[in-house]
């Protein structure tokens, strides 16, 4: 998910209706970021791109007249200008603009602010929102006008998250209903905590994964790039040095996985070092530790994709098991 942090800032200011801006279909432009959208507040603040600024003009004088009604153009950009916006080449496209109440727009500002995935769900001529939040995106703001569309929507958008991934779709649900789905997936970022074969092997399972990682060799850098997490993020801290508790402690004052490597040994004495320092056995039972799953690992590969293994378990809310033997639906 691109950096949504402008446009959660926009998204949470008052308690007017918000406008907003998105590609309800398009051709040419080559590959295209799914999930954008321009946004605009009641004091006219915007926040957020369509199309590399490409269609600038065109749909932020949209996005203002969108706080008082939806409405549709149609817009095209010729080579030169869609190159040198950074587009592969011209194109058109469909850009819906329409209002968004206060309750889903604060509850998608919320989200993106946090880290966690959110759908944006807009019948295609704009009459009608609703934002779909959270982990396994149960909680909804707003509606399409009726029940069964609204509990249609929720399932659509919670089948595309099995994707793991940003997606735009325009799509006609069974109840009939002609609706644009914008739903943002937060690429986790990885902080790496120590050198050696394992931070290699986990920066290449990461990069595998879409995933950013990065290594931060002081406390400093570490600490302060704990102290940033949002939900999707992951510290794998590999140095056993007991300064690195700091790192721990800033962790578990906010958000993210927290996996620490090191034999029961080392976790029982950073254990005692955590918990004379003050730290709860509740607030403890957040670190991973050692992290992994039980592969048999035995290679700095095998070790991150253990390691990766247990993040992905965590955040899906599973217990490991093989497929094989495991009750529930595969790929659910």
């Amino acid at each position: 998910m691109s950096d949504l942090s402008e446009v959660a800032d926009v998204l949470a200011r008052g308690d007017e209706a918000r406008a907003v801006v998105r590609v309800l279909d398009r051709h040419g432009f080559g590959t295209v970021e799914p999930g954008q959208l321009l946004v605009a507040g009641a004091d006219g603040t915007l926040g957020g791109v369509l199309l590399r600024g490409a269609l600038d003009d065109r749909a932020a004088a949209l996005v203002r007249d969108a706080r008082r009604a939806p409405s549709v153009i149609e817009a095209h950009v010729a080579e030169d200008d869609a190159v040198a916006a950074g587009l592969a080449c011209a194109g058109g496209a469909t850009l819906l603009g329409h209002p968004l109440d206060a309750a889903p727009a604060r509850a998608l500002a919320q989200a993106f602010a946090a880290g966690v995935p959110a759908a944006l769900v807009t019948r295609a001529d704009g009459s009608a929102s609703l934002a779909i939040t959270g982990g396994d995106l149960d909680d909804v703001e707003g509606s399409l006008g009726f029940a069964t569309v609204d509990a249609e929507a929720a399932s659509r958008v919670r089948h595309l998250l099995r994707r793991g991934a940003t997606v735009t779709e325009r799509v006609t649900l069974e109840a009939g209903a002609d609706v644009l789905v914008d739903l943002w997936v937060p690429v986790p970022t990885m902080v790496i905590v120590g050198p050696g074969a394992i931070a290699d092997a986990l920066i290449a399972q990461a990069a595998l994964l879409g995933w950013v990682a990065g290594r931060a060799d002081t406390v400093a850098e570490a600490d302060a790039a704990v102290a940033a997490f949002t939900d999707a993020d992951v510290l794998v801290l590999l140095d056993h040095d007991p300064a690195f508790d700091a790192v721990l402690r800033t962790g578990l004052e906010g958000r993210g996985f927290l996996g620490a490597l090191g034999s029961r040994r080392t976790q029982a004495a950073r254990r005692e070092r955590l918990l004379a320092a003050g730290v709860t056995e509740e607030r403890l039972a957040r670190i991973h530790g050692p992290v992994g799953l039980d592969l048999g690992a035995r290679t700095p590969a095998e070790t991150a994709v253990s390691i990766v293994g247990e993040v992905l378990a965590v955040r899906s809310g599973r217990d490991p098991s093989a497929l094989g033997v495991a009750a529930g639906p595969i790929g659910a």
